[in-house]
């Protein structure tokens, strides 16, 4: 077992916009708690494909909160702005062509290197998705092709972000995402947390708490799904995971 200490602090958002509400603005609380004292954020816009309006929202949105923010898309050296960001966050699009552009500016090792050395992490939707070791529990459309479905690993569980509950009324014959979750288990051991929107983790001090204003349904190989809500530390149900990525 690694018995290094762990200077992971990932937040990881289920959605960027809440129904009734604007961007982030659910999650702006949270956020600044989570900052702190930071500066400026380094965004990384690549998961929509007009980066530059991409990054002026976000820009704006950041700035009422308190903070500055570059955007990586106009940075000389991507893999330089990364090493010199004092937080980073990945926003919500489109998966598979952010992790794409991630593997085409070879910054996945750098941004991994930063967060374990303690640099905070935020991601929202796509941005949550690449934390975990891969893309495999994603809704998006393969738009494009990475190299690879690996992904960060910054966390030792997936995310489902946007999850939706079966609807008993609906005559939608398609398979519902707790299905395809179950799927993806029946070929895979890594365990899935469902996050429903207005629902996100929270990594800090060695320790996984979901936060936000909903639930969230943890999946498990051989196990039943979990119910888990907002306050509930989440290490228990991730613990095989999290001792097979310590013995790596």
């Amino acid at each position: 077992m690694n018995s290094e200490k762990d200077s992971r602090r990932v937040l990881l958002i289920s959605n960027s916009t809440l129904y009734g509400s604007g961007y982030l603005d659910h999650a702006a609380a949270e956020i600044r708690d989570f900052l702190d004292n930071v500066a400026e954020v380094l965004f990384i816009p690549y998961a929509l494909y007009d980066r530059g309006a991409y990054a002026s929202m976000a820009g704006e949105r950041f700035r009422k909160m308190g903070y500055g923010l570059e955007s990586i898309h106009v940075a000389g050296n991507a893999k330089q702005a990364v090493s010199n960001a004092a937080a980073i966050f990945i926003g919500g699009g489109n998966t598979f062509r952010l992790l794409k552009a991630l593997y085409d500016y070879d910054v996945l090792e750098a941004i991994r290197r930063r967060v374990a050395e303690g640099m905070p992490y935020i991601g929202s939707s796509a941005g949550s998705n690449v934390a975990g070791p891969t893309i495999k529990t994603t809704k998006d459309m393969p738009i494009v092709q990475p190299p690879s479905f690996d992904a960060l690993g910054l966390v030792p569980f997936q995310i489902s972000p946007h999850f939706l509950d079966p609807d008993p009324n609906s005559t939608h014959m398609g398979e519902t995402q707790e299905e395809r979750i179950l799927q993806f288990l029946e070929e895979n051991n890594a365990p899935v947390a469902g996050l429903r929107e207005g629902a996100m983790v929270r990594v800090e001090n060695g320790c996984t708490v979901l936060k936000g204003s909903s639930g969230a349904r943890v999946f498990r190989k051989g196990h039943e799904p979990v119910e888990v809500m907002p306050g509930a530390q989440l290490d228990h149900l991730f613990a095989s995971a999290k001792e097979m990525e310590a013995d790596r």
